[in-house]
């Protein structure tokens, strides 16, 4: 497991301590935070959150490829993915 890892129940007990609310309400609200952006996404709207970032669907579209051990030509399905754009301030709090 990776030691600079932050998970769910991490973020939840940071909420909890800063806010003064139980672990158990912080976790509900950290994973109805992340529900509703999801859910967002599924209906193809983009999440932008002040000072912190965008999330956006992008859609790639099916294509052709080749299987890397037989060099045989393959179809790729056409797909969605979720992209993160940081805002200004969380890469300058990144970059020091």
């Amino acid at each position: 497991m990776q030691e600079d890892l932050m998970n769910n129940s991490d973020l939840a007990e940071a909420i909890a301590t800063e806010h003064g609310v139980s672990k158990a309400d912080a976790r509900k609200l950290v994973d109805g935070v992340f529900a509703a952006i999801a859910d967002a996404a599924a209906n193809g709207e983009e999440i932008s959150l002040n000072g912190f970032g965008k999330f956006k669907v992008k859609a790639s579209p099916a294509r052709e490829g080749r299987n890397p051990s037989t060099g045989a030509t393959i179809q790729i399905a056409a797909s969605k993915k979720l992209t993160f754009a940081a805002a200004k301030a969380v890469k300058d709090k990144l970059n020091g």
